[in-house]
């Protein structure tokens, strides 16, 4: 008898850590976590269906308690606990789990709101039809193999016959130790359309392929976006596939109250919880992290998925829903990882890879199934010839047998006489009477030659490997016509990352830039519109020394290109300007852009979009002009691009878009204004680093003012006249008499526009029909643009525009002060004319600058 100290064995504590490490993984790897890549079952789930098939729980068979189910799984084949069978059961039988549910629920089996099941005894359950048709059959035909259960006392199979690839159609989860698998559903006619096609043609490759499998197709409908994920996790194993919810935008009646705009959402991505994406939805507008929901509430019901988002009167609805995709899991991912077990051992399959190692399994199956019917055929077939030589004999086989003294003996005498098999003798000993009857005798001869010609067909599908894929074929095509369904899951080209630009409604604003370098966004419906002559409103609180320098309207989507003092533009999303009130100061420009705190910004222009057939046209201080094409700035550094080149001591002022068909007006500040084409023979377009050209002489202390752009297709209707002025002209221009009220009357009667406003900083102004000035050549004095009524203030001009009789303006003085008012307000006069009061100022105010109200845009430009 062996002591304790005996049965001691020393062993190193790392080797055995190590050792016992390795087995615990390798039995979650196999035994637990990851699918078999044949059937696309784990074990839990195998030894489910084979429970319930063994109890005879069929499709056409009643329901049976789902607690009947779990007990005859734990006590015969899966010794863990009764949670785990009964939760692989429920999911099993969730339509919103699987694409294709394997088990037919009856009771509460839990809810897209991640609501619990009912407990085993309350609910019930039998097979699907689909599974006793595609996984179960022919499981008695020695199909697959067989082990030993848990304790040797029962036999379960280590695979189901699977007829058609189930991992894919059901996709799988599972965390193992060290590695984890997350294989996406999808659609059942898809899936048998890339087999057959496989079979027909073995070279397809995983691209050639998803032409018949497309993507995923989630159980719970939805979208996918974009093809990039997709096609990395059927190429590479590996991919992360945008899935998104189906939302539409409606406008939703309410009794009593005014309608409004809502979002319904009627599908949701795979997996996602609808009651926790309310609770979350909720939580984000209760911290402000959401703006524009009203109200939320699920009216889901038995007919269909249902929630309802209200939107606020002045919310964007695609902003609203783009900022749901992005903040909420309406829009989520799917990280595919397709990893299964092919022969024990785990491997990451390819899309090809995953039908080839299933059409393996498949022929295997069809082999082994054929060899059982060969053999049970053959085993018919032996019986049957002895039965048919007893008929041939059948006189002295029954005198053989009457004379035999115990059935051994008969059999033996039958085995001798006729030479038959011992299970010959056996079924001639069995024969019943009725059997020798002339009638019954010719079944068994048909039986015979019926059974000599099946012997003959298993054996040519066992030697022909073309039969057993035909047959392959025929079963998968018949799966299909009974059970395939259409595709829920839509497949959108577009990617599904959002932009800044795609969470920002495309909203009106003004943006306003000061002397000192503050800058800042305010909507423009922060100023309704005024009658003319009043003072306005504040906007914007500054400095007593400091004054707007720039003052333009835009759409929040717009690029705003701002241009320096020294001929470098940089460039900023107008959403990105920081948004303020009316009395907030703004913020420094020098924190928006990395300009030098010496440099000025001197010019800032709007634009929606770069085209190669539009040009930025530049005027300096010193009166050189250039254009340049529009796309070279559609990629502007960081640190700013070079757009002119500049002579000592010049500065870059002005500049504004035009094309090739347009016209120039430019104004100086003694109230003269040219006009000429911008066409190449006038004005040629350079390159960004170039000087330019003269623009317009000019008397001794005059200066430019601005400039800006006539639409070539106006100009075009227009009854101008090109002409050269000439120095003999200039007396003539600068004596120019004011015309009689009936010669302006005649001028401005039908004239629609456009027109030239003229605003003074004295704050007058008018408008003047661009007719009245012709066109001339470039680096001319041009003509009189208005005659100043307050010549003792020193009054001149502040800005000089075009602009149409629908049109809104803002004008904003020195100390901030800004009125909204509409163009059609300001009377129209004549060239020499001194204009009427648009703005009441105070003694020592003057107006800074003038812009234009963009033209509205629609709910859906505003969003998108």
């Amino acid at each position: 008898m062996t002591t304790s100290q005996e049965r001691i064995i020393p062993i190193e504590l790392r080797n055995e850590m190590s050792r016992s490490y390795l087995e615990y993984a390798m039995s979650v790897i196999v035994g637990r976590a990851l699918p078999d890549a044949r059937d696309g079952l784990k074990p839990v789930h195998r030894r489910i269906l084979y429970a319930m098939h063994e109890l005879g729980l069929t499709a056409d068979r009643p329901f049976r308690k789902c607690a009947r189910v779990v007990g005859e799984v734990l006590g015969k084949y899966h010794p863990h606990g009764d949670t785990a069978v009964y939760d692989a059961l429920v999911r099993m039988a969730q339509d919103f789990s699987m694409r294709s549910p394997l088990i037919n629920g009856h009771g509460n089996f839990g809810s897209v709101d991640n609501d619990p099941p009912a407990a085993m005894r309350y609910t019930e359950c039998r097979l699907q039809a689909l599974t006793g048709d595609a996984l179960l059959r022919d499981i008695e035909s020695e199909t697959v193999d067989f082990t030993d259960n848990f304790d040797g006392s029962q036999q379960e199979p280590l695979v189901l016959p699977a007829r058609i690839p189930q991992l894919l159609l059901n996709g799988s989860s599972g965390i193992a130790v060290g590695m984890a698998t997350n294989i996406p559903p999808h659609n059942l006619g898809e899936l048998i359309d890339s087999l057959v096609a496989l079979i027909q043609n073995p070279e397809l490759t995983d691209i050639q392929l998803m032409q018949y499998v497309p993507g995923p197709d989630f159980p719970t409908g939805g979208q996918i976006l974009g093809t990039t994920g997709i096609r990395e996790a059927y190429t590479t194993g590996r991919g992360s596939i945008t899935m998104r919810g189906v939302a539409v935008i409606e406008t939703v009646e309410q009794r009593g109250r005014p309608d409004r705009e809502a979002i319904i959402i009627t599908e949701l991505p795979y997996q996602t919880n609808k009651a926790a994406l309310i609770e979350k939805i909720a939580e984000m507008v209760n911290e402000k992290r959401l703006e524009g929901i009203a109200d939320i509430r699920d009216e889901s019901d038995r007919d269909g998925m249902r929630i309802v988002i209200e939107l606020k009167r002045d919310a964007y609805p695609r902003v609203v829903l783009n900022n749901l995709y992005k903040q909420t899991p309406l829009q989520a991912n799917f990280g595919a990882n397709m990893l299964a077990l092919v022969n024990g051992e785990p491997q990451l399959l390819t899309l090809k890879q995953f039908l080839n190692v299933f059409l393996d399994f498949r022929i295997e199956a069809i082999t082994r199934r054929t060899r059982y019917e060969l053999r049970k055929a053959e085993e018919r077939d032996h019986l049957l010839q002895g039965l048919l030589i007893a008929l041939l004999n059948l006189d002295g086989i029954i005198h053989l047998i009457r004379s035999a003294a115990d059935t051994p003996t008969a059999r033996q005498e039958l085995m001798d006489s006729y030479r038959l098999s011992e299970a010959q003798a056996d079924a001639i000993l069995q024969m019943q009477l009725r059997r020798l009857t002339a009638l019954e005798a010719e079944k068994i001869r048909q039986e015979h030659d019926d059974l000599q010609a099946q012997i003959a067909d298993l054996q040519d599908i066992l030697a022909r490997r073309d039969r057993i894929l035909s047959i392959i074929e025929t079963e998968v095509t018949q799966l299909k016509t009974t059970y395939a369904t259409p595709r829920r899951t839509l497949i959108e080209p577009v990617e599904g990352e959002f932009d800044d630009i795609d969470l920002i409604a495309n909203e009106k604003a003004v943006i306003l830039v000061t002397e000192q370098g503050y800058i800042k966004r305010m909507p423009v419906n922060t100023f309704d519109a005024q009658s003319r002559a009043t003072r306005g409103k504040s906007g914007t609180r500054m400095k007593e020394d400091d004054g707007v320098e720039h003052f333009f309207t835009c759409c929040d989507h717009d690029s705003v290109l701002f241009f320096s003092e020294r001929g470098v533009v940089y460039c900023l999303k107008a959403y990105q300007i920081p948004a303020g009130s009316r009395t907030s100061r703004g913020v420094p420009i020098v924190q928006m852009l990395p300009i030098p705190r010496e440099e000025k910004i001197t010019s800032v222009v709007p634009v929606s979009e770069f085209t190669s057939d539009e040009y930025l046209v530049m005027l300096t201080k010193g009166g050189y002009i250039k254009k340049t094409e529009l796309a070279a700035f559609s990629s502007i550094r960081a640190n700013g691009l070079i757009a002119i080149s500049l002579e000592e001591g010049d500065q870059l002022r002005w500049v504004r878009r035009a094309r090739v068909e347009d016209s120039i007006i430019i104004g100086s500040r003694y109230g003269m204004a040219i006009h000429f084409r911008t066409n190449h023979e006038q004005l040629r377009p350079l390159g960004r680093a170039t000087r330019g050209v003269r623009a317009m002489k000019l008397r001794p202390g005059d200066e430019l003012v601005g400039m800006d752009i006539l639409s070539g297709a106006i100009l075009a209707d227009l009854n101008t006249v090109e002409a050269d002025i000439t120095e003999a002209d200039i007396e003539e221009i600068e004596t120019e008499e004011i015309e009689t009220e009936e010669s302006t009357e005649v001028l401005i009667n039908g004239n629609q526009g456009p027109w030239v406003l003229v605003i003074t900083m004295g704050g007058y102004g008018k408008r003047v029909p661009v007719s009245q000035f012709k066109l001339y050549n470039r680096a001319t004095k041009g003509k009189i643009a208005t005659k100043f009524k307050n010549r003792k203030f020193q009054d001149k001009l502040a800005s000089l525009m075009i602009v149409n009789e629908d049109d809104e303006l803002m004008m904003v003085t020195s100390r901030g002060i800004i009125i909204r008012q509409a163009v059609k307000a300001i009377s129209p006069q004549s060239r020499s004319a001194t204009g009427v009061r648009v703005q009441r100022l105070d003694e020592d105010d003057a107006i800074a600058a003038v812009a234009l109200v963009p033209p509205d845009v629609s709910d859906e430009e505003a969003s998108e």
